[in-house]
């Protein structure tokens, strides 16, 4: 099996592995991939957002919750950084509503 990198594996639209990301303090926590949402944001910059599922149960987060993360540049290298900003995490969602809806999923 091929060793990739959570970024990676996001990008890869023909992978549905689980992928493993580590916070601050070096702890593991699986998730399920959702979707990657392209979107543009208020400075016209494209930027990828991830839907992510915790398989891990998180503090807080309930177990049919997702979360959004973006690919953010950090010291050169390419980093999934929670996003915190309301108005995108309901654009994010809004867009893949759509996704769905486009796919005839009722939502």
């Amino acid at each position: 099996m091929k060793e990739y990198s959570a970024i990676d594996a996001l990008l890869d639209e023909n992978s549905t592995e689980h992928i493993i990301l580590f916070d601050e303090n070096n702890k593991e926590t699986e998730f399920e991939q959702v979707c990657v949402i392209p979107l543009e944001n208020a400075n016209g910059v494209m930027t990828i957002y991830a839907i992510l599922n915790p398989v891990t149960p998180i503090e807080g987060v309930a177990d049919d919750e997702a979360l959004v993360f973006k690919i953010e540049e950090i010291d050169d290298e390419d980093c999934l950084v929670i996003e915190h900003d309301e108005e995108m995490i309901n654009k994010v969602f809004d867009a893949y509503y759509d996704l769905l809806r486009a796919e005839g999923v009722e939502v």
